[in-house]
């Protein structure tokens, strides 16, 4: 009858709780004994056991008369049960809080309401690796770094991803949608982080830095991706050739660097009939046409089309060869030369003719020795009719004019 009449006769304690039944009390005290009697034989659970035991079994005694549903409990059949009633029995308090603002459990350090990101408390740690986490959810997300499990598919494609936050974050693609706004452009991206990053181009901040070098950068994972560059680590490898970068996903080197394979040059010129394979080379190459060199040299009257061969240049004035070959005593400005440099050792010789069957160290080379198939001669003389395959040999042959 106390279903009926409301009348809740026993009460906790040490809190405001009440209940109907002796038996209701004696469970709702184990919440502040931490009292859990009931251990399972198949893993370290402890608590109700009957309930339990059916994630092990795959039991499902409770079905819906409705649909094929079957479900471990009657409470999980019940609350399936207004899916077809369309019942919304709870008035929910804490949601009004989304409209009025409020906000009453707060942290005495800061508005957030989790400690542990002031005590720097970790209290779950991944059994495989060195990983901790401050919440049960986090390590599980991480697990299937090791498990590689992905339970969260997309309708649409076939991305798949380990978190539910990830896949949300996914589907924009497809919507277009792109809810984060920076506050000082126009700048619109998909998620919170993104425009995270974003914002430190306007605050020029770079929280992240290296500790080997002076290298700072604004993400996580552009940090972790330069320190690459120090441990040598490759971790994408082509599966065509021998070819692996220390980076993937997110700037896609592996991606383009199959078009070198395919032959794919998605980004074209508007100007001529030039195609690439990268956005930022179509970008420099637009300046062949503009003109434009927008990095200027302080020291001299050098000017050029990136900051990457600004930084090259003032080597020159510097002196600075911080690229040193591991066999012999030659150092260089960039990498670029180094790798060239290595080839005299190793003998590589990565460019080959399609017509005939000479092999290059340089792309540069090889360009130069097409000439000799189509018969084109880009360099010409202004004083006379002379023309030639290199800017060098025009330059001599200028000499004959000038003296």
């Amino acid at each position: 009858m106390r279903t009926h009449t409301v009348e809740k006769p026993f009460a906790c304690e040490r809190c405001d709780y009440k209940c109907t039944t002796s038996s209701h009390l004696k469970k709702h005290m184990r919440t502040h004994t931490g009292e859990k009697p009931f251990a399972c034989e198949r893993c370290e659970y402890k608590c109700s056991l009957k309930r339990h035991m059916r994630t092990h079994t795959g039991e499902k005694p409770f079905a819906c008369e409705r649909c094929e549903h079957k479900c471990s409990t009657s409470g999980k059949l019940k609350s399936h049960m207004r899916t077809h009633t369309g019942e919304k029995p709870f008035a929910c308090e804490s949601h009004m809080r989304t409209h009025t603002g409020e906000k009453p459990f707060a942290c005495e350090r800061c508005e957030y309401r989790h400690m542990r990101t002031h005590t720097g408390e970790k209290p779950f740690a991944c059994e495989r690796c060195e990983y901790k986490c401050s919440t049960s959810d986090k390590l599980k997300s991480h697990m299937r770094t090791h498990t590689g499990e992905k339970p969260f598919a997309c309708e649409r494609c076939e991305y798949k991803c380990s978190t539910s936050g990830m896949l949300k974050i996914h589907m924009r693609t497809h919507t277009g949608e792109k809810p984060f706004a920076c506050d000082t452009c126009e700048y619109r991206c998909r998620s919170s982080g993104h425009l995270k990053i974003h914002m430190c181009t306007h605050t020029g901040e770079k929280p992240f830095a290296c500790e080997i070098c002076e290298y700072k950068c604004y993400a996580s994972g552009m940090l972790k991706i330069h320190m690459r560059t120090h441990t040598g680590e490759k971790p994408f490898s082509c599966e065509r050739c021998e070819y692996k970068c220390s980076r993937c996903r997110k700037s896609n080197d592996l991606k383009v660097h199959m078009r070198t394979h395919t032959g794919e040059k998605p980004f074209t010129c508007d100007s001529c009939e030039y195609r690439c394979t990268r956005s930022g080379d179509l970008k420099i190459h637009m300046c062949t046409h503009t003109g434009e060199k927008p990095y200027a040299c302080e020291r001299c009257e050098y000017k050029c089309y990136t900051s990457g061969m600004l930084k090259s240049h003032m080597r020159t004035h510097t002196g600075e060869r911080p690229y040193a070959c591991d066999i012999c005593e030659h150092r260089y400005t960039t990498l670029g030369y180094l790798k060239v440099h290595m080839r005299t050792h190793t003998g590589e010789r990565p460019y080959a003719c399609d017509i005939c069957e000479h092999r290059y160290r340089i792309l540069h080379t090889l360009k130069v020795h097409m000439y000799t198939h189509t018969g084109e001669k880009p360099y010409a003389c202004d004083t006379c009719e002379y023309k030639c395959t290199t800017s060098s040999d025009l330059r001599k042959h200028m000499r004959t004019h000038t003296g």
